[in-house]
């Protein structure tokens, strides 16, 4: 893996998110749907007293759901502001004696900061922290170093081929967006690159030390969470096509034609 500087810079693109990120995503019609998806496999994975790591965790929306479920969480985030605004809110739910929140990019996980990172129960990435890193071997190497045997990894990725982003943006004539995810390197954003590895080249970066239990679609009928608008004038709509999802989450090919997919592993 390749190891960054132990401090993160002072300026970090998703910074500029953080401030509206809850009421963009977390707070809308979508948002809630496919975060209670996720919620309810890290229910099913973790148990009460775990110790999981948080990796990229935003604003703290899923850190604070497994705290109330009884976990015990480190959240880390790259983005100073993103840290601040989760510290605020695990403060003021009381949660402070379950979730540490630290300011870490997943590339530095070899650094000082992490160093007690050590016999981990579990390891959650929610909503694509993993689409901003280079190296994943290097993240699968380090993260099964530090998990104890059995423990379980949920990953949620955001794959390249989504036709729900097709339609979306060719209908608003915007090509560019449209085949974003397809381009080979990655795409740029805000000086960093967002890649968009299919589920065949994360099976590959984790094969070493986690096997595969479970693989799932989030997002293939439900829509991305820049169709908010579209989702708060159909409500209903939006539950149903969720409640179809759901009987269909699992199978071939819903998984590989997801916004996001949700890769369960157990370690080694």
């Amino acid at each position: 893996m390749s190891v960054m500087a132990p401090n993160p810079p002072t300026v970090q693109p998703f910074d500029g998110l953080a401030a509206d990120y809850d009421s963009s995503f977390s707070r809308g019609e979508i948002g809630r749907v496919v975060r209670a998806r996720v919620w309810r496999r890290a229910r099913a994975a973790f148990g009460t007293g775990d110790r999981v790591l948080d990796l990229g965790c935003g604003t703290g929306e899923d850190a604070i759901r497994l705290a109330r479920d009884g976990v015990n969480v480190v959240a880390t985030d790259p983005s100073g502001d993103m840290v601040r605004i989760a510290r605020g809110k695990v403060a003021a739910a009381g949660l402070t004696d379950r979730v540490d929140v630290r300011r870490l990019a997943i590339e530095d996980l070899t650094v000082g900061s992490a160093t007690d990172l050590m016999d981990l129960d579990g390891v959650l990435s929610d909503f694509g922290p993993l689409n901003c890193v280079e190296d994943l071997g290097g993240v699968a190497e380090e993260l099964a170093r530090r998990m104890r045997p059995g423990a379980k990894a949920l990953l949620c990725v955001m794959g390249p081929v989504v036709p729900w982003e097709w339609v979306w943006f060719l209908g608003h004539g915007q090509l560019g967006k449209a085949i974003r995810r397809l381009r080979p390197g990655g795409n740029p954003w805000r000086g960093i690159t967002i890649r968009y590895p299919t589920i065949g080249t994360l099976r590959k970066a984790f094969h070493e030390s986690f096997r595969v239990t479970r693989l799932s679609a989030i997002g293939v009928f439900v829509p991305p969470s820049y169709a908010e608008p579209w989702a708060a004038r159909h409500p209903r709509l939006l539950r149903r096509l969720d409640r179809w999802e759901q009987a269909v989450e699992t199978l071939w090919p819903f998984p590989w034609l997801a916004d996001h997919y949700l890769i369960e592993l157990e370690c080694r």
